[in-house]
């Protein structure tokens, strides 16, 4: 039976996409969680439906498409528009630092600007002869700990979390991509279960939204899990913490670096004495700051 809420016209990829498109605009959705347009959102979902890589649409566009696969795709784009998940806990993957990754509701969506620095392996402030232990704190998806190893090959990579959830999702792409002996998980409030540990690399994502912010986001957010994102009144909670405890964890010229995005202002007012170094791309504000072990050590809170 032909489905009453998809034309009859509609026989190739670039239609269902093109339709796609529009149903997504006049939809009102919100992107944010892999792409950036309602295009780029079409494509990535009729792709997923059709089972096809979701990296190049091109040699697809003039497929035409049989029932069973129209109704795939007519299913699927309708379910983003009721249920308003993020298209990535659908498909059941989101990419970063050029990877794929398994990721559900556990899980935020992986979309943190530390890709990019992780790709530039953290040139000038990163010497790589010296990297043989990384940390990625607050870890999630695991997709960070990924990066990092896949960008420092030789390196050992702890990931750590305080959701047990959290880690079960990135012992999964921890096995996909491989790296079991090589990334160990460790279930750790912070650096709680980390004691005697010492790294070259800290790197985290940790949760960095004011708390009456997260109930005005959009609906997408609102299926992510809120403690990986809420911190607090200023949004601050979380890293505060890790400026205080982290240069016991860094070897004498480890680095640690931190994504705290638009929390940069309220960050830069609370530590007015501590010489933050903003790493920046191309673009865009990245909100990710690097500080050395010696600048932790020689801080004193205000």
């Amino acid at each position: 039976m032909a489905d009453s809420r998809r034309p009859p016209s509609l026989n190739t990829v670039k239609d269902f996409v093109l339709w796609g498109e529009k149903l997504f605009d006049d939809a009102g959705i919100f992107f944010g969680h892999g792409t950036d347009t309602a295009l780029d959102e079409a494509i990535w979902l009729t792709l997923h439906a059709l089972k096809l890589p979701v990296t190049d649409v091109e040699p697809h566009l003039d497929k035409v498409l049989n029932d069973r696969e129209k109704t795939a795709i007519n299913g699927l784009l309708h379910t983003r528009i009721k249920t308003r998940k993020p298209a990535a806990y659908l498909t059941g993957e989101a990419w970063f630092a050029g990877l794929p990754f398994y990721v559900d509701e556990r899980v935020l969506v992986p979309r943190s600007h530390l890709a990019q620095f992780i790709l530039e392996r953290f040139t000038p402030w990163i010497d790589e002869t010296r990297m043989h232990r990384a940390l990625d704190l607050c870890t999630g998806s695991g997709c960070i700990a990924v990066a990092l190893n896949h960008a420092f090959e030789d390196s050992q990579i702890d990931a750590s979390d305080i959701s047990e959830q959290a880690l079960e999702v990135a012992q999964i792409n921890f096995k996909t991509h491989r790296l079991n002996n090589r990334v160990h998980a460790i279930q750790s409030d912070l650096f709680s279960n980390l004691q005697g540990q010492h790294y070259d690399l800290i790197v985290s994502n940790p949760p960095y939204i004011e708390d009456e912010r997260i109930d005005d986001f959009p609906d997408e957010y609102q299926h992510e899990p809120r403690l990986a994102l809420s911190a607090g009144p200023l949004g601050l909670d979380i890293v505060n913490r890790i400026i205080a405890q982290a240069g016991d964890f860094l070897n004498d010229h480890g680095v640690l670096v931190v994504e705290v995005g638009y929390a940069r202002t309220a960050l830069e007012a609370a530590h007015p004495h501590l010489p933050f170094v903003w790493l920046e791309t191309e673009s865009v504000e990245a909100g990710v700051f690097l500080l050395e072990k010696k600048e932790l050590d020689q801080y004193t809170p205000v």
